[in-house]
């Protein structure tokens, strides 16, 4: 110990400070100055605006409201997300993997693209396609952070282009030919379950992509399911995919209604599907028929509305609820966005995508389940005009976050989904059957090198 102190001494003694003079302090005074001036000046490049609304990043706050001159600032947070986007994701190819194509257009490969982006399940389609034109795609593996796996099960389920055993088993089969998935036991691959089933779609998630990255609308499905495949860590909520034709700035497909042109208090416009909140208000609906409009609509014949006659129906009340059905999501909640009415969550468990941004309370309301009744009503009637009017117009200026436009846009889901996406990045790799040796290079638990995994591979 002594040596120890006396080397320290013999160290610092042989190496003189200089003085700190006043021409030093002044000098370093104006180096931090030039330097705070320079970052803000950063900071603001990294912002663009449209409509009132303002994205940027490198802020501590998420979004912000100021009612009094209609600006809107939306920010991704810099704790967590960094400055700017700055990493790659490698798309896979339909060719380069046997059962991919199956996934997308089913067994037969009769199943269209164009005709999977309706409904709930467009958004596979989307993200895919922006993806693919995306300035932070990589064509070369070795240099991505995050790899997407395209594939539009919800769709192709739907169509009866595989069943539930043959999307098992197409998926195992598929993950078995990534070396870049075993690698990471996934969790730097990314997958997309578009609706109320979320990952539940894949009936062996919970084995083979527990770890992987899932973008889903859902974060509930336990009223079906033992467990919900949402996990709110490591999975991003997403918009649900509202039709084209009313997200477009011009010519929608259906206009607002002025407040005082609006018939209903409220309205819900959907299936009972036997769920009890659902067939209370349908109730409700017939004791105060002058306050709220809530039809039993059916899948078809005279109790079915059409696209055009839903939103004109959507748009003729101050509210529009949004209760649980057979999942916890509703793409009811994004609908009413826009034909500007408030919506109304009616269900407990919802998560909505963006939290680190949005501050929800600002232009929606979340009313519990148990008490859907004459108490609801009284409350949103007690509620005025003008504060309507503020909540539709905060509204109107998020909306873009539900919208999958192209990433030239400077305002859409996908920028969102990207954001979120950054936060996910991880600098090292591993899983149950990764090791490593002292020189860096990774092997299996065979000690063959990472270059050589051949597939079929087994999966960790």
């Amino acid at each position: 110990m002594g040596s120890i102190g006396g080397n320290k001494g013999r160290l610092f003694a042989a190496h003189h400070a200089p003085l700190c003079t006043r021409t030093h302090q002044i000098g370093s005074l104006l180096l931090v100055l030039t330097t705070f001036f320079l970052t803000r000046l950063l900071d603001r490049s990294l912002s663009t605006t449209f409509d009132h609304v303002s994205i940027s990043s490198g802020s501590s706050r998420a979004i912000s409201f100021t009612d009094t001159s209609g600006s809107v600032s939306l920010s991704w947070p810099e704790r967590g997300y960094g400055s700017h986007l700055s990493f790659k994701i490698y798309v896979y190819d339909e060719n380069e993997i046997d059962g991919l194509k199956p996934l997308m257009y089913g067994r037969d490969g009769r199943i269209t693209a164009e005709g999977c982006l309706k409904g709930q399940w467009g958004t596979q389609v989307k993200i895919h396609k922006l993806l693919l034109k995306s300035r932070y795609r990589t064509t070369k593996k070795e240099e991505a952070d995050l790899f997407f796996v395209p594939a539009y099960v919800k769709c192709v389920r739907m169509l009866g282009g595989l069943n539930d055993k043959e999307i098992n088993y197409t998926y195992v089969k598929v993950l078995s030919q990534m070396p870049y998935f075993r690698r990471s036991g996934g969790r730097d691959h990314i997958f997309v379950f578009p609706s109320g089933a979320g990952a539940h779609l894949f009936r062996s998630w919970a084995t083979y992509i527990n770890r992987s990255i899932i973008l889903t609308p859902e974060g509930d499905r336990t009223d079906k399911k033992d467990t919900s495949s949402f996990n709110t860590w490591k999975d991003i909520i997403i918009p649900g995919n509202v039709d084209d034709r009313m997200t477009k700035t011009k010519d929608t497909l259906v206009r607002p209604l002025p407040l005082s042109k609006r018939r209903y208090l409220a309205n819900y416009l959907g299936r009972a599907q036997g769920k009890v909140g659902r067939l209370q208000l349908i109730e409700l609906a017939k004791q105060f028929p002058d306050k709220l409009e809530s039809p039993e609509l059916k899948f078809s014949g005279p109790d079915k509305l059409g696209r055009i006659e839903y939103f004109e129906h959507l748009r003729n009340a101050k509210f529009c609820l949004a209760p649980r059905g057979e999942s916890s999501w509703s793409l009811r909640y994004y609908e009413s966005y826009f034909v500007e009415c408030v919506p109304v969550l009616i269900s407990d468990q919802v998560e909505l995508p963006f939290q680190n941004v949005i501050d929800y309370t600002q232009i929606s309301i979340k009313w519990p389940s148990t008490q859907i009744g004459p108490q609801m009503l009284e409350y949103l009637e007690s509620i005025p005009d003008e504060d309507i009017e503020r909540m539709i117009n905060r509204g109107r200026h998020v909306r873009c976050l539900w919208v999958y436009a192209p990433e030239s846009e400077p305002c859409s889901a996908l920028h969102g989904i990207l954001w979120e996406l950054q936060r996910k990045v991880r600098h090292f790799h591993q899983s149950t059957e990764t090791f490593w040796l002292h020189n860096g290079s990774i092997v299996n638990r065979n000690l063959v090198e990472f270059s050589h995994w051949k597939p079929p591979m087994v999966l960790p």
